[in-house]
């Protein structure tokens, strides 16, 4: 057992070297086939977001993270008020805004 042993540490590993280069080609495959389904789309998807959020004025319709429906009343830099149920307002980061809720039933 120990003769065997001894036999398969002083034989040196060998990599074939042909194998290498078509790795580095699987590789950059798999990472191509990632930027177009993964990143990609959530990039175009933020893109859409922000400028939902630059876009929005008086009198849209929105939808909170936390699920909250209301009608923008004032829009500042960073802020937006939104009127939530008759005299009720909210003053929410515009970040917090996700949707545009005009075509939905309420």
């Amino acid at each position: 057992m120990n003769t065997l042993f001894i036999l398969l540490q002083a034989a040196p590993a060998q990599a074939p070297q042909s194998g290498s280069w078509s790795m580095w080609v699987m590789l950059a495959v798999i990472f191509v086939i990632m930027w177009l389904f993964m990143i990609r789309p959530q990039r175009k998807q933020q893109k859409e977001l922000q400028a939902f959020r630059d876009g929005l004025k008086k009198g849209d319709k929105v939808v909170t993270v936390g699920g909250i429906y209301g009608e923008i009343v004032e829009v500042n830099e960073k802020t937006a008020l939104i009127r939530v149920d008759g005299d009720t307002k909210l003053r929410v980061d515009k970040q917090g805004l996700v949707r545009d809720n005009s075509d939905m039933q309420q």
